[in-house]
């Protein structure tokens, strides 16, 4: 007589939890996975109005979201060996939504409101939904384990799956998302999709519609609150908050603001009216420079609002300028609200500085003007011997180099990129208030804009010098061993060695260019 033998639990692991199948699981351990990736590269955009877009706040946004990661993954497996995981997985990713989704308000509240805060709420709102989401994979992998001998195959298999979603979400957001949704519906959407996701890992229908209605409650509490918050855009482009703000003493005057700092002046109907300084300060060296009148073949490395190549247009006309602006949106809005016509002879290419620069034929310009900025700050690969080199190779005989920059306190980034402009050019110029440069010796610098200017041959400093005086900038200009001395043992930046944003020091404030 034979006796059977009710099948068992193997000794060394749990019973399979028959609700979390093989599919559901990958699904669970992909989309948690890659939520975390989609919130720390939104975060980055929610934040460079505040905070500047620099390497100081992509590293802290990176080690923030790295440590939550971390956190997650810990806690997360040593809870899994105390409770039952089935439970914990719903609560995860539901609590995850409501804080994915109130992120917008919670951030542009603290800023504009609670400045001080500001890091204390970013950090909480990447610190939370990053660990909850990331315990989702120890939890996932725990109820999926059922004996020791297939530990590598499922271990291995969901860690595959969430590395895997990590680079879809980090794909899908920096080439699809940001560029076709504000940030703030990005957010409002994911944190439904995570709410839905906690209510369905039970399978039942009443949490299916409880999930519906959770998830439609989590989009209109997000969406009332952004829509409430402070510092709101007229536009979200791919790279920036911009605003387009009317001057309440000229009827056709606007500023273009990107992240809440003034980049461009525009008069729609007088482009030879240059309201910002620096401006007037590029106008002095270029009219001084070339003939009156006489038309140029120039190429402006950052866009903006296009005020310069405008000013070419009517000063000189004939002129063409091609213009390098990477952010698409901003051409957008120079061509819908700041009246860019089509004849105007100037020519936008949504492109890189640099690469752009890198396909002119050589020779080919009169006039190269930089003018781009991330934040506050030059990008790093525009300030190098090899960039400065390519800038050099496209002009012609005679041709002219002028650029913006922006520097504050002992002005460690401008001197270095004088330095590195001397490593390239033979003639190098300083403008800009002596006050605010240094070159007063009664007076400590400031900082703020500055110019500077390189040539193959020698400037006119005296006739520079009388059109800043006409032009009311109560700029300064700097030559020769005054700018040596100035400029003293600045380190040459590099491919390799170009720290941008650790010589550049802070601004007293962040409201004007």
């Amino acid at each position: 007589m034979t006796t059977s033998v009710p099948s068992l639990p193997a000794a060394d692991g749990p019973p399979r939890d028959p609700r979390l199948g093989p599919r559901a699981a990958a699904v669970l351990v992909f989309g948690s996975s890659a939520a975390v990736l989609v919130v720390e590269i939104v975060a980055l955009r929610l934040l460079a109005p505040y905070l500047g877009l620099t390497l100081e706040t992509s590293t802290m946004v990176i080690g923030i979201a790295l440590t939550a990661i971390a956190l997650g993954s810990w806690l997360g497996g040593r809870i899994a060996d105390r409770v039952d995981p089935h439970r914990l997985i719903g609560p995860a990713l539901g609590v995850s939504g409501v804080v994915v989704a109130l992120t917008p308000l919670l951030l542009r509240t603290a800023a504009e409101w609670a400045p001080v805060l500001l890091l204390l709420v970013a950090a909480a709102t990447l610190l939370v939904p990053g660990a909850l989401l990331s315990a989702v994979t120890p939890l996932v992998t725990k109820v999926r384990l059922t004996s020791l001998a297939e530990t590598g195959t499922v271990v291995g298999r969901l860690s595959g799956v969430g590395t895997f979603g990590a680079i879809v979400g980090t794909v899908l957001t920096g080439f699809v998302l940001v560029s076709r949704l504000p940030v703030s519906s990005i957010l409002i959407g994911l944190g439904a999709l995570l709410v839905i996701g906690s209510a369905l890992v039970g399978r039942r229908a009443r949490r299916r519609r409880r999930a519906v209605s959770l998830a439609l409650a989590t989009v209109a509490a997000g969406g009332l609150a952004t829509g409430i918050a402070p510092g709101g855009c007229d536009a979200e482009t791919r790279y920036h908050c911009a605003r387009i703000v009317a001057d309440p003493g000229r009827d056709s005057g606007r500023t273009l603001l990107l992240d809440g700092v003034r980049h461009s002046y525009v008069d729609i109907d007088d482009p030879a009216h240059l309201e910002f300084v620096y401006v007037r300060a590029l106008a002095s060296v270029v009219d001084t420079a070339f003939p009156e009148g006489e038309p140029l073949a120039a190429h402006h490395l950052g866009g903006g609002g296009l005020t310069f190549p405008r000013y070419l247009a009517a000063a000189r006309p004939g002129t063409r300028s091609l213009v390098s602006e990477i952010d698409g949106g901003v051409v957008r809005i120079d061509r819908e609200q700041l009246g860019l016509g089509r004849s105007t002879g100037i020519e936008v290419r949504v492109e890189d500085g640099r690469l752009g620069l890198g396909r002119l034929d050589a020779d080919s310009r009169d006039l190269v003007v930089g003018d781009a900025f991330g934040g506050v700050s030059v990008p790093w690969h525009l300030t190098t011997v090899e960039s400065l080199t390519d800038v050099r190779r496209v002009l012609g005989p005679g041709g002219l180099y002028v650029a913006n920059l922006i520097d504050h306190g002992e002005l460690a980034f401008a001197r270095a990129e004088v330095a590195t402009l001397a490593e390239v050019f033979p003639y190098v110029a300083l403008l800009g208030d002596p006050a605010d440069t240094g070159l007063d010796p009664e007076a400590a610098p400031d900082g703020g804009n500055l110019v500077v200017v390189a040539a193959d041959r020698p400037l006119d400093a005296h006739a520079v010098q009388e059109a800043l005086d006409g032009r009311r900038t109560g700029w300064k200009i700097a030559t020769g061993d005054a700018l040596a001395a100035w400029t003293g043992d600045a380190r040459v930046l590099t491919d390799d060695y170009a720290p941008v944003d650790q010589l550049l020091q802070p601004s007293p404030s962040r409201t004007a260019r």
